[in-house]
């Protein structure tokens, strides 16, 4: 049984000890700086309204299982939640809030005025409706704290308050032990749980934590007649406010005010670091909307605040998971009391089994790229994501700074050519251009009602049907490439892989990715560049730190991205563009499809790859970032005498979806097998042993990813919206995009195996709507695959 050392006896700390014992890991020792269990950090003064609904799945579910962990324990007050609208923006978006509660199972329902008076009769006359969770409620995080720590100790756990953790002992690359300033506690595995001192505990092992502590306000008014205490958790989004009865007082949480990280050099250690003066110049606007909301209280007025640290990251989500350069060293921070006890069952269970049981790939800690761990990139998307906590976010709504970070070597083309640029992990990405508005005249492109209509722009129709048509140029630059190498670089990735990638020199496989239990951790393509040299085609970060932590010595992992650069060139005439340019034959019988070749075009050295996905005749063309200029303007200049375009990602999303690719962290995660994503032929299960293959020998079939078309060809779905059928929420949305090619919008939606039938008819909720879809075959697009194979 290893020894576990926990840095922290907050709420997520004292869970996870909890979780650790159950499981039977029982040499645990959590330490804290401060004193049990009120020890001075964010759990100690958090008010503890718990909202389970999310965007995000993994986080709806960490925090469904934290209300029902409390509720078990008594330290929750199952009072429900509400959220009112003000606005019709706001109004509009409960009912896509209420999609989201039901698709991830969480009950809820949309309300008028009066039955939101009902529930909180302090409300006045402004309230348009509400969204109520019967649910939702308070936690209370010191005794949550208290009750899990207990548990953990009678299993067998060690808690030790006044124990400021000053050094991580380690040798040969591993942790071996803590050390406090008065004591030392051996560690097999030490995991950090620390919240805002989290950077602190990572600077002693050279591991940045890439969270921003920031001052939040919270107010608790003067007595306030007409309070039962029964009153629901109450959120007035509209002006970044919270509200929760405190006896015969109401506490008030802004998010409205201005950012205010603090240096946590600068704290005192008692008796209360995490709550900082109040600061009432902040407070006013609060006050004047709250009085507003809820007219009794200007009979009342604040009577004592403060401003209490929280912590925050760059896109939102909680830090999981490894160092990548020290074994043994882990981190569980910035995570609130809403998630608390989810997360630690999860990190329970990676420990313990190897993996959650949730998919937290959005939370692992080694998820971003190096320039979002630059201490000013974290502190300003930190502080953006403050100012953002009750903002109605659109899904492609990207940050606007800092920017522009990462551009590909043919950014200055697509500015000419007047691109719409979204961003990822940093990259701009051109999405439409401008310059293809005339090519959409004479085209019927259903009318989007407004929400669907953001971020996009008619233009994509256009493109797609280019591509469709004649030959598109998509840069591709973004995508992560990997060079894996060396003389056992073949044996590492046939035992990471599902496919056989045993084949000969020019070979390019579309394989998998599994973890222990047979879910799916990436997909991945596979080029063989050489006997002992492959380029592999990723999907982030995840995927190298997955590599890098199991590769032999005889194998050299390197990421590649940055020197390089690729064009996507596609569509029926990309071999009239490509073939004059080129120094060998790139017919369909020297050059056949899933093969690579190195090839001049012109002056430009490329690999070139004949994939496609976006269903049509072409390469993706590789070659240095120096030269990937050179490589645009060749391809232009040749492309004009056959009408090529620049096409961008919102063209081939649709063109994606029409040909039945999936995109792995949106239609599959390491909660979904291969056979229940559609991927069976990318496995072998005859080619020898791979991780994930003897789980996949026993794994059931518990739902499918299935395609439908809506069939209003003027309705739009967007993805994450619950799925009916016969009156019942089934399954969700993962991707759509309106079908250029097919004149109806295409749906992947996970489903029961017996709906996910083609012919089943269902309806998909959008704001509050039910609209008709079907489940089809698929491909719906080109099932013969001829035009790629021409």
């Amino acid at each position: 049984m290893p020894k576990v050392v926990i840095i922290g006896a907050g709420v997520v700390g004292c869970a996870l000890a909890d979780e650790l014992t159950e499981r039977g890991w029982t040499d645990v020792t959590v330490l804290d700086q401060g004193p049990l269990f009120a020890t001075g950090g964010s759990s100690s003064h958090a008010p503890g309204l718990v909202f389970q609904t999310n965007p995000s799945r993994t986080m709806a579910e960490f925090a469904t299982y934290t209300v029902e962990k409390l509720v078990g324990l008594g330290a929750f007050n199952q009072l429900g939640g509400l959220e009112i609208a003000t606005t019709p923006e706001r109004h509009a978006d409960l009912a896509r809030r209420h999609g989201w509660a039901t698709s991830w199972g969480i009950p809820s329902s949309l309300i008028g005025p009066d039955e939101c008076r009902t529930l909180v009769p302090l409300l006045g006359k402004g309230v348009l409706g509400g969204l109520h969770t019967p649910t939702d409620g308070l936690a209370n995080a010191v005794l949550a704290c208290e009750k899990q720590a207990r548990r953990a100790i009678d299993r067998g756990a060690l808690f030790v308050g006044r124990q400021k953790v000053v050094a991580v002992e380690q040798a040969s690359d591993r942790v071996t032990g803590v050390r406090t300033e008065t004591d030392t506690f051996a560690a097999d595995i030490i995991v950090s749980c620390a919240g805002f001192w989290g950077p602190a505990v990572g600077e002693l092992v050279g591991l940045t934590v890439p969270l921003t502590p920031l001052a939040h306000q919270y107010a608790k008014t003067t007595p306030v007649a007409g309070l039962t205490g029964r009153m629901p958790i109450l959120r007035h989004q509209d002006r970044d406010l919270y509200y929760r009865e405190h006896g015969d007082r109401l506490g008030i949480g802004y998010y409205g005010h201005r950012p205010m990280p603090v240096d946590i050099a600068d704290l005192p250690t008692d008796p209360m670091p995490s709550m900082l003066a109040f600061t009432p110049e902040d407070f006013a606007e609060a006050w004047t909307a709250s009085t507003e909301l809820l007219p009794s209280l200007g009979k009342s007025s604040v009577g004592e605040g403060f401003n209490g640290i929280f912590s925050f990251t760059q896109d939102g989500a909680p830090l999981m998971g490894e160092s990548p350069s020290l074994r043994g060293f882990w981190v569980a921070e910035a995570v609130w009391v809403t998630h608390s006890a989810g997360v630690g069952r999860a990190m329970a269970e990676w420990l313990v089994d190897g993996q959650p049981s949730t998919d937290v790939h959005e939370c692992d800690l080694n998820r971003f790229e190096e320039h979002q761990l630059a201490p000013s990139y974290v502190l300003e998307r930190g502080q953006q994501n403050f100012v953002e906590v009750y903002d109605i976010l659109h899904p492609l709504q990207p940050m606007e700074s800092p920017r522009p970070l990462r551009t590909s070597p043919f950014h200055e083309r697509h500015q000419e050519l007047g691109a719409m640029f979204l961003e990822a992990a940093g990259w701009e990405r051109p999405h439409w251009f401008e310059a293809n508005e005339s090519l959409i005249s004479g085209f019927d492109v259903p009318e989007r009602d407004d929400w669907s209509a953001r971020y996009w722009s008619p233009i994509a129709a256009a493109e797609a049907r280019v591509t469709r048509e004649r030959v598109a140029l998509y840069d591709m630059t973004p995508l992560k490439r990997l060079e894996v190498s060396g003389p056992g670089a073949l044996d590492f990735l046939q035992g990471l892989t599902t496919n056989n990638l045993a084949k000969s020199v020019g070979s390019v496989t579309y394989t998998l990715m599994l973890d222990e239990t047979g879910g799916i951790r990436s997909d991945l393509t596979v080029a063989r560049l050489a006997a002992d040299r492959f380029q592999v085609g990723a999907n982030g970060n995840l995927d190298l730190d997955w590599m890098l932590r199991r590769a032999p010595g005889d194998v050299t992992v390197r990421d590649i991205t940055a020197g390089t650069c690729c064009l996507g060139v596609w569509g029926p005439l990309a071999r009239d563009l490509v073939q004059p340019l080129v120094d060998k034959d790139f017919s369909h019988k020297a050059f056949g499809y899933f093969r690579a070749k190195r090839a001049y075009l012109g002056a430009v050295p490329v690999t070139a790859m004949r994939l496609s996905y976006v269903g049509e005749l072409g390469w993706e063309l590789y070659t240095t970032a120096d030269l990937g200029l050179k490589l645009w303007d060749t391809l232009w200049s040749a492309g004009r005498e056959h009408g090529v375009i620049a096409a961008g990602r919102s063209a081939f999303n649709s063109l994606r979806l029409e040909k039945g690719y999936r995109a792995w962290g949106t239609d599959m995660t390491p909660e979904h097998s291969p056979s229940e994503a559609g991927l069976d032929f990318a496995v072998r299960m005859d080619k020898g042993d791979f991780v994930g293959r003897r789980a996949l020998e026993s794994r059931p079939v518990a739902r499918k990813l299935a395609c439908l078309t809506v069939d209003d060809p003027g309705s739009v779905v967007l993805g994450k919206e619950p799925v009916w059928f016969n009156g019942s929420a089934v399954g969700y949305v993962t991707s759509a995009s309106f079908g250029y090619g097919v004149g109806r919008t295409v749906v992947y939606a996970w489903l029961p195996p017996a709906v996910a039938e083609p012919g089943t008819a269902v309806t998909i909720e959008y704001f509050g709507e039910k609209i008709p879809a079907t489940v089809r075959t698929e491909p719906l697009f080109d099932p013969e695959m001829a035009r790629i194979r021409r």
